[in-house]
């Protein structure tokens, strides 16, 4: 039991626990251990998870905050944990993902003395604020005790502002140490949430929305994951209800909107439904919120993008470029909240719910990719099966690679769970850390769908959810490949070689070997696979479940099928009544 004065590290870990973070993330070592041993002294406040690999340690805070809204903290000491942080940094600066990096640094004294492990760009020493500067919202070095309140107090502020994301505090070991009796509260050194006034943006986007449904037009919404980061889905669906507006999601976003509705048309862009272009090339207005349409999501929009008024509700301008001669764009900047809320008051002369019949959606449009007459689950029945499943407050995190374009174009998303996906970076292997750190704030159920590319590259993070009997399935499509880069091969080189095919391996009877506790099994059908996930929905803690795939099966990815002759499709009148591709 430690007696004395507090530490900085003791503040800082009560002044986290202050502000509703209950878990924090990372890998420890000599420069870091103080922030752990705090965490240990803070008699359950917060609780120390310690990651397999720095990069899981950020994607386990990014997952923490998606699926909660708190804080997301990952904690790595100095050297190469610092420079593991880095691609997880990234990917939350991209996708404007509020998280807290506390990293360890060398004692002062010795920076610049040739210190192990020395990033203080003393004396030839390179530069760790220069390194993660341009990765961050704000990044500072704690060079004194006392500026420990405000610097952090700056940190979490900037996480927050209007371009949210990462920010970076580098802590000394002997600051940590030092005592923290005279610094004040971290309460009242917080700005308040920051507010961006748009009231003549505002006012232009309710009169061109009251003109367009006034004359009896189209409107498509098209909602972004700044929905679910500012907590407004409901005001969403109000503003598509009012509207009578059909609605797309982007690929990240499928959480945006409830998938069952009749007014939700499908995933916009690459990975999407040809239902949405449908939609938009009707509508006489498009209306974003919480997305500024990256490629990924507006891929074979572009043409009707240019001819369609344009209303972007998010805090940077939308990514469409320019639009023709006298189509209007209209960006309004202020807070979500707020912005929705006050467009729905100034269209409070229409009707707040619209026939559905005025506006009909129809459902998505599905793409239909060939079917390989070879051994393997196919991608759709294996999502179907996964669907069929899934507890209905369950989170689903996905990983880049074929298996996820087909999660993304062909799961319906529980009514009340959540949906993480990475595509800021798109680093292979995220889903493992961020599944387990959005088990860690739900409690609920994770299920992650990765393929044997991600697990190999941070799979072992199957550990930190055993060690800690964390709800997490871990669903992983074993093709013995880097499936995508396969039919990249195959497609954009004619290659009769691969790079990209492996050695078969038994991942479900390493994992069992490994960790004789989890359950692991592997499909071979999708009936095995639905069955094996029911029953580990049975459990409190993790299981991992292999679907055995084929690599040279085309994933429903828009780019890919432009490259094919065969390129069918077939629509449903709803989300139940889904056909099954056929090649």
């Amino acid at each position: 039991m430690r007696t004395g004065p507090p530490r900085v590290a003791d503040y800082i870990i009560s002044s986290l626990a202050a502000r509703g973070t209950d878990h924090v993330f990372g890998v420890g070592g000599a420069n870091i251990e103080d922030l752990y041993d705090a965490a240990h002294l803070s008699d359950g406040a917060v609780r120390a998870v310690v990651a397999k690999h720095e990069f899981s340690a950020a994607t386990m805070a990014e997952g923490y905050h998606r699926t909660s809204g708190r804080l997301g903290v990952a904690m790595a000491t100095s050297g190469a944990g610092a420079m593991n942080l880095v691609p997880g940094l990234a990917e939350a600066y991209a996708a404007r993902v509020p998280v807290l990096a506390l990293i360890g640094q060398p004692p002062r004294p010795l920076e610049g003395r040739g210190a192990f492990q020395d990033s203080s760009g003393r004396a030839g020493a390179f530069d760790a604020v220069r390194l993660f500067a341009p990765i961050s919202r704000f990044c500072a070095r704690v060079d004194a005790p006392g500026d420990t309140a405000a610097l952090l107090a700056e940190a979490i502020a900037a996480t927050r502002g209007p371009h949210r994301g990462p920010a970076v505090l580098l802590l000394p070991k002997d600051v940590q140490q030092a005592p923290a009796d005279a610094l004040p509260s971290l309460a009242g050194l917080l700005p308040p949430e920051p507010q961006a006034p748009a009231a003549a943006h505002r006012e232009a986007a309710a009169a061109l929305l009251t003109e367009a449904v006034t004359g009896g037009a189209d409107v498509l919404l098209i909602a972004g994951d700044g929905v679910g980061r500012a907590d407004v889905r409901a005001e969403v669906a109000e503003l598509a209800r009012r509207l009578g507006a059909s609605v797309a999601v982007t690929p990240e976003a499928k959480d945006a909107f409830d998938n069952r509705d009749p007014r939700f048309v499908g995933v916009a862009g690459a990975i999407g439904h040809p239902s949405v272009q449908r939609h938009l090339e009707k509508a006489a207005v498009c209306v974003l919120v919480g997305t500024r349409l990256p490629v990924m999501a507006r891929t074979g929009l572009e043409p009707a993008l240019q001819d369609t008024p344009l209303i972007c509700f998010d805090p940077e301008p939308p990514f469409t470029g320019p639009h023709r001669d006298g189509v209007p764009v209209i960006h309004v900047d202020g807070d979500l909240r707020t912005e929705l809320r006050a467009v729905d008051d100034l269209l409070g002369a229409l009707p707040r719910t619209r026939p559905s019949s005025e506006r009909p959606g129809g459902g998505p449009q599905y793409l239909a990719a060939p079917r390989p007459d070879t051994p393997g689950v196919r991608l759709t029945d294996a999502v179907r099966a996964i669907e069929s499943a899934l507890p209905d407050d369950a989170t689903v995190v996905s990983d880049a690679g074929n298996a996820s374009s087909a999660v993304i174009h062909h799961l319906t998303v529980p009514r009340h769970g959540n949906f993480v996906l990475a595509l800021g970076m798109g680093g292979m292997g995220h889903s493992f850390g961020a599944g387990i750190g959005a088990a860690f704030a739900t409690g609920r159920r994770t299920y992650v769908v990765s393929g044997d590319g991600g697990f190999y590259a941070h799979g072992m993070e199957v550990h930190t959810a055993v060690e800690h009997d964390v709800p997490v399935t871990f669903v992983v499509f074993n093709n013995n490949a880097h499936g995508m880069c396969v039919t990249r091969e195959r497609l954009l080189f004619d290659a009769d070689y691969s790079y990209n095919t492996f050695k078969p391996a038994d991942i479900a009877a390493g994992a069992r070997a490994m960790f004789p506790a989890l359950p692991a099994v592997t499909a071979t059908t999708a009936d095995e696979l639905r069955r094996a996930l029911l029953t580990t929905n049975d459990r409190t803690g993790p299981a991992l479940v292999c679907v055995e795939s084929d690599p040279d099966e085309m994933p429903p990815f828009v780019p890919f099928l432009r490259l094919i002759d065969d390129r069918p499709t077939s629509a449903g009148a709803h989300h139940d009544d889904r056909v099954t591709p056929v090649g």
